[in-house]
């Protein structure tokens, strides 16, 4: 396996890549950092202006979805269960719930989003997760996720 791989620190874009089976446009993390196991991380999504989903949302004043926040947190979180679990071949990571999301501020491009992620269960092949997504320090969104990870 691939050392980018079995790094429990960080997760470049080379790693996530090789860990998610999302790509463009729909892949909502960068890289994710500070990486502890399974039991937390921070996932980085850079925000920019020629996102496709900008173009409708909204042409006149672009706001990130808040849809696509919550995507982002689930996907950090699946980067922080693959990495930890160094699996050899590719899975495939399915939403199980999304409870109490909360949308505080928006987020704009230009902005740096940070996906805090914290594990609360984790049970066979299903984690659950409260997030935590900030902007400069600020809370923009929160919501607790649960996935689980089959074969690919």
């Amino acid at each position: 396996m691939d050392d980018a791989v079995k790094t429990m620190e960080a997760a470049d874009i080379a790693a996530v890549l090789k860990m998610l089976p999302h790509r463009y446009p729909f892949l909502m993390v960068d890289r994710v950092v500070d990486m502890h196991g399974d039991d937390r991380g921070i996932g980085i999504k850079n925000v920019t202006i020629n996102e496709p989903h900008f173009m409708g949302h909204f042409p006149e004043n672009p706001v990130f979805p808040g849809v696509l926040m919550i995507e982002g947190m689930a996907q950090t979180a699946g980067v922080l269960c693959i990495a930890n679990l160094r699996l050899k071949k590719p899975k495939s990571v399915f939403f199980l719930t999304i409870d109490n999301a909360k949308f505080r501020k928006p987020v704009l491009p230009g902005d740096t989003l940070e996906y805090h992620m914290r594990k609360s269960a984790h049970r066979r092949n299903m984690w659950w997760y409260a997030g935590i997504a900030k902007v400069g320090g600020d809370i923009v969104a929160e919501a607790k996720v649960g996935a689980m990870i089959v074969d690919a």
